[in-house]
Parts: structure tokens; sequence; C-alpha cells
């Protein structure tokens, strides 16, 4: 297996596993409470898992020099990340999984064209060809397909 094919397997295990989460997620909140509770707890849970596979990996700790060469955005994609299981705690149980995560999907999709071909936010340039439009609007035409349906 060469190289590519592990990141594209990676991701696809990714993908695969965020409709679990957002059925846990939903399932939890029927315990826990309001959505923002149920993200905070996941994501203490995510936190003290993260640290844990750090520890036994031995990866060392981020210098204080290095963290200092940051920029104060760089820190917001946990802010971004707290929105997204919020979202879809919230939008779950009233429109299904299926369509929570299509839509999600769609978002995705649309973001990142704008993103790969503008090299926003210091990612490589990839442009926004045909190709890649049109497999965008299939996405898009796919979760109107998935709203459609829940009708």
């Amino acid at each position: 297996m060469d190289s590519r094919t592990i990141y594209l397997v990676a991701a696809l295990i990714g993908g695969a596993i965020l409709p679990i989460q957002v059925a846990l997620n939903t399932f939890l909140r029927r315990y826990v409470g309001e959505p923002m509770q149920v993200t905070f707890v996941s994501y203490l849970v995510g936190t003290l898992t993260s640290l844990g596979i750090c520890f036994f990996a031995q990866y060392p700790f981020p210098t204080s020099t290095a963290l200092a060469q940051t920029s104060w955005w760089m820190w917001i994609g946990g802010c971004l990340g707290t929105l997204y299981v919020w979202s879809t705690i919230f939008a779950t149980p009233k429109i299904g999984a299926a369509l929570a995560l299509a839509l999600t999907i769609a978002g995705q999709m649309v973001a990142a064209l704008f993103l790969d071909h503008y090299g926003a936010l210091g990612l490589t340039k990839y442009a926004a060809s045909p190709t890649r439009i049109t497999g965008a609007v299939l996405v898009v035409l796919g979760v109107s397909l998935v709203a459609y349906a829940k009708r």
C-alpha cells in the first residue's frame, strides 16, 4: 500500500466514524441535557483520550517558544470543532443523522473548494477545476435527494 492510499483510507475511516459520533452524542443528550453540555462532555472525553495517547506514545509537549510563534487565529480550530459538534447534536434529533451529515458534507465540500482554490489558511493551492466543481455540485444534489426523501 502506497502512502497516498494510507491517507485516503484514514480519511475514509474518519468519515465513517462521524455518524457514529453523532448518534452517540445524540443519545447521550437524553441523559446529559442541552446540546452544549453534551458537546462539553464529548470534548472532555476527547481531550483525556488525546492526552493519554500523547502520554503513551511519548510525544513531547510543544515548547513555549513554538507556541509563542503562533498567531491568535490558529487557535480557533477548537472553537469551530465545538460549533460543529454542537450543531449535529442540536439538529440530528429533528432532521435525522443522514440529513444532518449530508448537509455537513455539502458545507464541507463548498468551503473546502474555496480554501483549496485560494490556498487559504496556509493550505496548498488546488484549483477549483470544472471537475472538482462538478463533484461538489453532485454532493449538493445528493444532499437535496436525502432532504427530499426525508419529507
